[in-house]
């Protein structure tokens, strides 16, 4: 029996199904064990960063679910697929637990899928608004501090 490979847009398609109906093993799954992963924002944004194992992936899906409430919005809007490429733009809304503020989120997502697997994530999000609904970084703690305090985004 003949097994085939999904498309990009297939891995990237089941991903989301998964992820929207709280299926974070399975979206887990659709990773590489070794995985070029990167979302940037302020460091008062605790799932911000570089990450590159698949556990390190559940950590920050996991950081995800503890910090921000159920989504009052998230809608993909476009996904344009080419060879290996996904690129994702769509729009959220969520509640951050320790502040009660909500944000709103225009993002894109550039997937790439290796042999049926997720190995590049970047997400590209309106870290402004993010962070704002999040508490600061006292300016000690913030390595990334400007001269007067305020943190520097990525």
């Amino acid at each position: 029996m003949t097994t085939t490979t999904p498309t990009a847009r297939a891995v990237v398609d089941s991903f989301f199904a998964r992820f929207g109906g709280a299926d974070i093993a399975g979206a887990l799954e659709l990773f590489a064990e070794r995985v070029d992963f990167r979302v940037g924002g302020a460091a008062n944004v605790p799932w911000a960063g570089r990450r590159g194992t698949r556990q390190e992936i559940a950590d920050f899906f996991a950081v995800l679910g503890g910090q921000l409430t159920a989504a009052e919005e998230f809608t993909l809007h476009t996904t344009v697929a080419e060879g290996p490429h996904v690129v994702v733009l769509g729009r959220s809304r969520f509640g951050v637990r320790a502040t009660g503020r909500t944000f709103t989120n225009d993002f894109a997502l550039h997937i790439t899928v290796t042999d049926g697997l997720i190995t590049a994530y970047h997400m590209y999000e309106d870290s402004h608004a993010i962070s704002a609904a999040f508490p600061p970084v006292p300016a000690a703690a913030d390595p990334g501090a400007a001269p007067g305090g305020s943190a520097q985004g990525i």
